[in-house]
């Protein structure tokens, strides 16, 4: 029996979900979390899918299977999380040199032998994400890659940034965020103003309810009218 778990790699722990899919088959689920974190410590901070293949005499077996491509990049970049907004904001600045890092996880587990179309996959997550590649969009990497800019690299897989490179690629991100951050605090002000000018209008639309109820009156059949009376003679 084949039972498929997401757990924390290195972290799994017996909770409820855990002891609903193992407790019905009478094994040891203290010692299938033992293993399994063994097997896992690899990915800690990473959510990572994995198989227990499961005999009739409940002796079992771990299979880790390789975590999902967003997260290999978020731990190698060190980011929480993706952009919610991936035209407007950016939330990481990628060397080559990491892509070409996920990719060769990921690479065994690819329908496609070729590294390069993995490379290209995982630059694909990075456009949705909100991620530069090499101070540029992730689509402009894509046509990079098939012209054969990065062709050294890829074959040789390299992993490693040299800190000249960091530098440049944190000083660059850098420059983007407080770009991103001015124009975060235009629209704030931008909103902000619109909003004040609806609610000036609303209340220049709207009358004292004294005010209302006089021209209310004033309005009616046979209504008299207020006289003014003549200035007295001295």
């Amino acid at each position: 029996m084949i039972i498929k778990l997401l757990i924390d790699g290195g972290d799994m722990k017996p909770g409820p979900a855990i002891g609903q899919k193992l407790g019905p088959l009478g094994i040891n689920i203290g010692q299938i979390v033992q293993e399994v974190n063994k097997a896992t410590q690899d990915f800690k901070g990473l959510k990572v899918p994995v198989e227990l293949d499961i005999a009739k005499d409940k002796s079992f077996s771990v299979k880790v299977l390789s975590p999902p491509t967003a997260e290999l990049i978020k731990k190698e970049l060190g980011i929480d999380k993706s952009s919610g907004e991936a035209k407007k904001t950016k939330v990481a600045n990628a060397s080559i040199e990491q892509i070409i890092s996920v990719a060769k996880i990921k690479h065994a587990n690819m329908l496609d032998n070729d590294f390069k179309s993995a490379v290209k996959s995982v630059v694909g997550s990075c456009v949705s994400a909100g991620i530069l590649i090499e101070s540029k969009e992730a689509k402009e990497i894509e046509k990079d890659i098939d012209s054969g800019k990065y062709n050294a690299e890829i074959s040789e897989m390299k992993t490693e940034t040299s800190p000249e490179k960091r530098k440049e690629l944190d000083d660059y991100f850098k420059e983007t965020q407080e770009q991103q951050q001015l124009r975060l605090k235009k629209e704030e002000e931008v909103k902000a103003a619109a909003e004040a000018e609806k609610i000036a209008a609303a209340g220049a639309e709207a009358k004292p309810e004294g005010e209302k109820e006089s021209a209310e009156e004033e309005g009616k059949p046979g209504a008299k009218k207020e006289e003014k009376k003549p200035a007295a003679k001295k």
